[in-house]
């Protein structure tokens, strides 16, 4: 049985996360960090210093600011721990990276399988598109949502910018009367309504376009994709882990 702390308990995600862990005979959520009433089974505290409950690893969905402490706490414990927020700062980053070297750490910018397949597909084409075709993300979400562009579009533009040799640059909306150069990834973020997720990127050439498209529906998807990493990552030695090594163990 894998004991799960989970940090933003009673977030969105918290409660899918909750639900769905009641599925689970392998694993149990133990105890959560949040801020507010719970109406939790499990003991939930304010601040995971104050957390006394044995677990097996920490599950993280909430925001960059709860990063240190919860280092902190992964660190002095021993623990490992799976980071599925996003908007880090690039010191936060860098410091996810030196803390991987001491405790396993699982971060990754979106926990659905599809989104880690799509990635994987920008890893193998990106380098050949990118000869004829311009390319543009556009990403979607619910106007709650704070960070942007989102950390998946940030994925997906990374896993294709480190697939082409030559230089390229991100262009983040556009305005004015300047004309596209080849180089520019473009990069749009759009927010509104209940909008779960979309992320779409588009290989625009002469005469034809293509595009690779993820919508999720339900946030159950990530959730699915946490937890199966809560169980891949219990017991992990140190490292830097994300979900391409979850999918990999599950062929």
């Amino acid at each position: 049985m894998v004991r799960v702390i989970l940090n933003g308990s009673n977030g969105k995600m918290g409660k899918v996360i909750c639900n769905l862990a009641e599925n689970y005979s392998n694993l149990e959520i133990v105890a959560g960090i949040d801020k507010g009433e719970a109406t939790s089974t499990f003991p939930v505290f304010t601040d995971i210093d104050k957390c006394n409950i044995e677990a097996d690893v920490i599950l993280d969905f909430s925001r960059p600011d709860a990063l240190n402490g919860l280092l902190n706490f992964a660190t002095s414990k021993n623990m490992p721990i799976i980071i599925c927020t996003t908007g880090f700062s690039e010191d936060q980053i860098k410091l996810i990276e030196e803390t991987s070297k001491k405790i396993p750490v699982f971060r990754s910018a979106n926990m659905s399988i599809g989104i880690n397949i799509v990635n994987n597909i920008l890893k193998n084409i990106s380098a050949f598109m990118y000869k004829n075709f311009d390319i543009e993300i556009i990403e979607k979400h619910h106007n709650q949502k704070v960070d942007a562009p989102s950390g998946t579009a940030i994925l997906l533009g990374d896993t294709i910018r480190d697939s082409i040799k030559e230089d390229t640059k991100y262009t983040y909306g556009r305005e004015g009367s300047s004309k596209r150069t080849h180089d520019e990834i473009g990069m749009h973020a759009i927010r509104g309504g209940t909008i779960v997720g979309e992320h779409d990127v588009i290989f625009a050439g002469a005469g034809e376009t293509i595009e690779i498209k993820h919508t999720a529906l339900s946030r159950e998807v990530f959730a699915v994709g946490a937890l199966n990493a809560c169980l891949f990552m219990s017991g992990k030695e140190a490292g830097l882990y994300n979900m391409n090594n979850v999918i990999q163990a599950a062929l």
